[in-house]
């Protein structure tokens, strides 16, 4: 029976801490099934989705011809969706971020009157109330939206253009931060593990098969090599060892829907080409999962229609399993992991190209996971390393383990004395030990857990 010992080093005299442990089985044979849940009340394609602190999932405009300026809350505990205002511009072919600060920036996209749109707005989630903020440089549609580890909102391409701005939240303004290898839209980026961000694939006129890497350290881009094949319309998901699954797609040149993956080392800079899926497919969605496998839902198949069935890709072996199938075939649609661990799948475009307000859950029937709360109040020196606990893990299956150090949000609930800026250590069994400062160093592994801290200051270590 391992021994693990947890410490935390203050910043502050007098210290709170919290820990948060959530012990998960690390076996892949669950059970998974669809579900129907409450469907939107306004059927939508191209619409964003975004997990809120509080748990709710924020769906933002969408539409092909005739943009739709409504948005939508999801209650996981109800399963019903309740409308929240609407955007001051009506938009699809959009992005929506949710900044450190709980709010959500919306960028670009198209809009019924005036085209591509140079325009972003914010949404509040403590009031409901959408604004507008500054504009960026360049009228954008069918582009990415990434947040970095320093808050900032890294906008880059569509339109096929190269050009990248960055968005400070502090001050509601943008800054050029160069350009991209090539313009591209339909492309994916992906914030890594180290801060960086991987551009893969996407379109100017024929599809791309360049991948790019951004440095917000000094604001360049530099190449990060080609993926085997070129495509648009992937999709690409920070699996939780740090490597990047690059999925599907669609060749523009060749006219026709791909089965193959790649999988991104950053580690190396190179490229490998991991299972195919069972079915190619574009404009699909894939999912990280609290067991870090990745569920890759719908998309169009090689006649153009919208496919039901769902994929799941084991990190650990490289394969890819069929995991059931959709209540309803869709793509352009959306997939939200909720903090239980579920997925939502919101609206899309169906069979014979009807918008869907339908919605459902991918569900787990595995054994639920068990959280535990620690804490101490005492004065110490700043800087001093302070012994919170241990746990002992039992049985002889494996388990997945996150604990958190929490401070800043713990204040924002009126916990008095609580860490500023907490670091935490793990001293395992075997005499090693793990320390972590800052949660979003390892931001895939966390986020998968389904509950990361909500503060950038606050700290997380999950083991197995």
């Amino acid at each position: 029976m391992p021994h693990h010992v947890i410490s935390t080093r203050t910043v502050r005299l007098l210290a709170a801490i919290l820990l948060a442990l959530l012990a998960a089985p690390a076996a892949h044979a669950t059970p998974f099934t669809f579900s129907a849940t409450g469907s939107l009340n306004k059927a939508r394609l191209w619409q964003t989705a975004t997990l809120l602190r509080n748990g709710k999932v924020l769906v933002a405009g969408g539409g092909v011809a005739g943009e739709i300026g409504s948005a939508e809350l999801y209650d996981p505990a109800s399963g019903t969706w309740s409308y929240t205002g609407s955007l001051v511009i009506p938009r699809a072919f959009h992005t929506a971020t949710l900044l450190t600060d709980g709010r959500v920036l919306i960028t670009g996209g198209v809009a019924n009157s005036g085209g591509s749109q140079r325009t972003a707005e914010l949404y509040d989630p403590a009031t409901g109330n959408w604004s507008l903020t500054g504009s960026m440089s360049a009228a954008r549609e069918y582009h990415t939206a990434t947040l970095l580890q320093n808050g900032k909102v890294l906008v880059a391409g569509g339109n096929y253009l190269a050009s990248a701005e960055l968005y400070d939240p502090a001050t509601g303004t943008w800054s050029a931060t160069g350009s991209m290898s090539t313009g591209r839209d339909a492309y994916t980026a992906t914030l890594l593990q180290n801060g960086q961000v991987l551009v893969t694939g996407g379109r100017r006129i024929n599809s791309i098969a360049q991948a790019d890497l951004y440095d917000p350290a000094n604001g360049t881009w530099s190449s990060a090599g080609s993926m085997a094949a070129p495509r648009a319309t992937h999709s690409a998901t920070l699996l939780a060892n740090g490597k990047v699954l690059v999925t599907g797609g669609y060749d523009y040149g060749s006219g026709r829907p791909l089965a193959t993956t790649d999988l991104y080392d950053p580690a190396t800079g190179q490229w490998t080409r991991p299972g195919s899926l069972s079915v190619a497919r574009n404009l699909h969605t894939s999912t990280l999962l609290p067991d870090g496998r990745v569920l890759v839902t719908g998309g169009l198949n090689s006649s153009g229609a919208p496919i039901s069935t769902a994929q799941l890709y084991d990190p650990a072996s490289g394969n890819w399993s069929a995991t059931g199938s959709l209540r309803t075939a869709r793509t352009t649609h959306t997939a939200t992991v909720l903090p239980s661990g579920s997925v939502l799948i919101a609206g899309g475009d169906g069979s014979g190209g009807r918008e869907l307000a339908s919605s459902e859950l991918f569900l787990t029937n595995g054994p639920a996971t068990q959280a535990l709360n620690i804490s101490t109040r005492l004065p110490v020196a700043n800087g001093d390393d302070v012994l919170i606990g241990g746990f002992i893990i039992t049985g002889s299956a494996p388990k997945k383990v996150i604990i958190r150090a929490l401070g800043p949000s713990l204040t924002e609930r009126g916990v008095a004395g609580a860490l500023a800026d907490p670091t935490l250590e793990l001293h395992k069994p075997d005499g090693s030990t793990v320390f972590n400062d800052n949660w979003r160093e390892n931001q895939a592994a966390v986020e998968a857990t389904t509950i990361a801290p909500e503060r950038d200051e606050e700290s997380a270590i999950v083991e197995t």
